[in-house]
């Protein structure tokens, strides 16, 4: 008699039906199975420098996206249990409750989760586990180098792709197997959504939005428009649902490709793939380094000539620091959840050459605020800034009252979001913490 395999399903990135290799095999190799979110409030690294928990938007835009993926689960049979604990914890008891032969989860480039991947594989003997990409473009075997080879700098990584297409979409189940019986108390999640909200959670919130980016002629202006500071149409606006999962990068790219087959291509639809692109190299990236992702000295070991001044990152949290510009984009950033990649280089590289400060603190910040919050992209970004990371450069110093003249010269920006109300200097008490002035 063939032994009934009993699955659990860890969803974490990939907070979707459509394009999921990941739930697939596991619809497809097992007889029941088991949906689990889990709220695991210990692992965040801005835990690590005083900062709060994660924030009201990206908390909203999170809700969102799990009443959902509930929602479009018990229309295909299933059901979504949410969990709040330690992530071991919590499915080493689930998988001892329900007796799982398999456990499935999405390949994760963040450390804290493949530790605790790695930990659940030592601990469960017997277990068949299973780590499937759905977050990338490409998988391990299709790159032309191992994760271990790879390129040092994005040009490179891009030249070696030049002949490799990214996997294609596959389809939305319309039926799962069966959940096992269980008795384990799952945490009520606050339903509640802001279905106004400009950028709300959520598979099809996704997926209508990339339809009706590409149902326009944005994508033929993109590169023009991409850098601009302020304005909703001008850029993708689909990194929050990409960074949550709702949204698969396959299917992004299925459709600009679509498009570019049936309406136009140019350097602009170009520019749209050069940028998957390079989110793409940060996630392999994410996983050759590991852990060096979040450490000082960054990927080159080498110490930037930063530290830690109190102060001045209150200032540059609440938008109180000397320079205008910085000051709007901090208060739109904490305002919303939401800044234009423009803008985040902006203040990112205010905190590390203007504020001289650890960029580990921002990058810790902007994990806390972000609804489009990735641990590859962000901390991959804030290393390549801080002159750390994957960069030939040993700096990224911006002109900040260049930055002004260029992307807000008549100082709307900076007038709609309070960027004015700035301090006269940096620092109060000197070196000795004697007043200053």
């Amino acid at each position: 008699m063939t032994q009934r395999k009993t699955g659990i399903f860890w969803f974490k990135n990939d907070l979707r039906l459509h394009d999921n290799p990941a739930l697939m095999r596991a619809n497809a190799l097992v007889d029941e199975l088991l949906c689990v979110y889990i709220v695991d409030n210990h692992w965040h690294s801005h835990s690590s420098y005083s900062l709060h928990q994660r924030g009201q938007h990206p908390h909203r835009f999170l809700r969102a996206s799990l009443t959902e993926l509930d929602n479009s689960l018990g229309n295909v049979g299933q059901g979504l249990m949410i969990v709040e604990s330690r992530t071991v914890s919590a499915l080493s008891a689930l998988i001892e409750q329900v007796g799982a032969t398999d456990v499935f989860r999405s390949n994760n480039s963040g450390w804290y989760e493949n530790q605790a991947w790695a930990e659940l594989l030592g601990s469960n003997v017997g277990v068949n586990f299973h780590s499937i990409d759905t977050h990338t473009l490409f998988e391990p075997t299709s790159l032309p180098f191992s994760i271990a080879e790879l390129p040092s700098s994005f040009t490179k990584f891009k030249n070696a792709m030049a002949e490799t297409s990214p996997l294609r979409p596959i389809a939305t189940p319309y039926y799962l197997v069966p959940p096992p019986s269980l008795n384990y108390p799952g945490f009520e999640y606050d339903s509640h959504t802001d279905s106004d909200a400009l950028i709300c959670g959520g598979e099809s919130r996704g997926l209508n939005h990339l339809r009706d980016y590409f149902s326009t002629e944005k994508p033929m202006f993109y590169k023009q428009v991409r850098n601009a500071i302020d304005g909703w149409d001008n850029s993708c606006k689909l990194s929050p649902w990409l960074a949550s999962g709702c949204l698969s990068v396959r299917e992004v790219m299925s459709t600009l490709s679509d498009y570019e087959a049936n309406v136009a291509a140019n350097e602009s639809t170009y520019w749209i793939y050069f940028e998957l692109l390079w989110r793409e190299y940060f996630q392999w990236y994410a996983h050759k380094y590991g852990r060096r992702l979040f450490l000082f000295d960054g990927i080159k070991r080498q110490k930037p000539l930063t530290s830690f001044y109190h102060e001045r990152f209150k200032k540059w949290l609440s938008g109180t620091t000397p320079y205008p510009l910085v000051n709007a984009c901090m208060n739109e950033l904490r305002e919303t959840g939401y800044l234009s990649n423009r803008g985040r280089q902006i203040v990112a590289s205010c905190l590390v050459h203007e504020l001289s400060i650890d960029w580990r603190y921002g990058a810790a910040y902007f994990e806390q605020v972000l609804i489009d919050y990735d641990v590859a992209s962000n901390w991959g970004n804030w290393q390549y800034l801080a002159g750390v990371g994957a960069d030939a450069r040993s700096t990224r110093q911006f002109n900040l009252e260049k930055q002004a003249q260029q992307f807000d010269p008549h100082g709307r920006y900076t007038e709609r979001w309070k960027g004015n109300a700035k301090s006269q200097r940096l620092d109060s008490v000197d070196a000795a913490d004697w007043p200053v002035g």
